[in-house]
């Protein structure tokens, strides 16, 4: 279903373990984290490795920050309980992409987070399974090294890295790069349950609220946003019990900025057990015409399953 490179073999500096504090709300009815909680547990984590690493510092002097261009959330087991602790693991790489000529045409930073957590339940009868260690989610988190708040345009894109003795300018590693409109498409082995996109009647409005340091809106916002319309236009197409999520991949291609008014399209899809949308987020004029000739903010695709709804 989603895009999830194979973790690499990295130095012991280029991974990390910390614990991840999750909210009373961050955990279900039915014990399982969710989709969009996970991406908080990079923090204690990964990111606490990326700012001890040499060139972290580096690259902050020179204006260079990761900016998210692509995020993948797995649901894991469960159930666990609001108190158990959960811990995350996992590394981070620096890699760079090339272009059809061969040339680096973009540097990359990326993360891989495990989460773990301890069998159990907040209210009733402890589980069979209670104190086993589970592993409750999964993160892929993709970054391209940019210049974002440089006055000129060709400025903000970073093809080598701030010079730190003993390290390349450009990592050697090669990631392959996934288009974002690859999300538009059907996933393998699912089937379209609707002729095409349509644009979902609910616009999205952005306030001051939804932004973060980096003065756009933060990337965390769009996966609770793209579950929202998942739930609307499948309910729509007759799916109407009780559903959980359990992938999450977005692909983000522009910033969106408080006080704009967007609109999404979406497809549904079905495949075995599994239902979902493909969608993207773009201009009101954009989601009127062809999703062919729209430049979109961001793409998606969410996939939910029946759950059980509890105990």
């Amino acid at each position: 279903m989603t895009f999830f490179p194979e973790e690499p073999d990295v130095p012991l500096n280029q991974r990390a373990k910390g614990r991840a504090m999750l909210r009373y709300e961050d955990i279900n009815q039915a014990g399982k984290v969710l989709l969009s909680a996970m991406p908080v547990a990079l923090g204690p984590s990964i990111w606490r490795a990326y700012g001890a690493h040499p060139l972290a510092a580096a690259m902050m002097a020179d204006g260079v920050l990761p900016i998210l261009s692509r995020l993948v959330l797995s649901a894991g087991d469960g159930p666990i309980a609001v108190l158990s602790p959960v811990e995350a693991e996992g590394a981070m790489q620096l890699a760079h992409t090339a272009g059809t000529d061969g040339e680096v045409d973009r540097i990359v930073l990326n993360m891989w987070c495990r989460l773990y957590g301890e069998a159990g339940r907040t209210h009733g009868p402890a589980p069979a399974n209670a104190g086993e260690r589970l592993l409750v989610g999964r993160v892929f988190a993709e970054h391209v090294m940019t210049r974002p708040f440089a006055k000129e345009r060709e400025a903000r894109k970073v093809l080598r890295l701030p010079r730190v003795e003993g390290l390349p300018e450009v990592p050697p590693e090669r990631y392959e790069w996934q288009p974002a409109e690859d999300l538009l498409g059907l996933p393998e082995g699912a089937r379209w349950i609707e002729d095409g996109f349509s644009m979902d009647p609910t616009p999205v409005v952005f306030s001051l609220d939804h932004t973060d340091s980096n003065q756009h809106v933060n990337s965390l916002v769009y996966p609770r946003v793209f579950l929202e319309v998942a739930l609307r236009r499948l309910w729509d197409l007759g799916h109407r019990g009780v559903l959980g999520g359990q992938h999450a991949e977005l692909a983000y291609r522009k910033p969106c900025f408080a006080g704009e008014r967007l609109r999404l399209v979406v497809r549904g899809y079905e495949r075995g057990d599994e239902v979902g949308i493909a969608g993207a987020l773009l201009t009101e004029e954009e989601a009127a015409g062809p999703i062919e000739e729209a430049r979109p903010r961001c793409f998606a695709r969410i996939a939910m399953a029946k759950a059980e709804g509890g105990r």
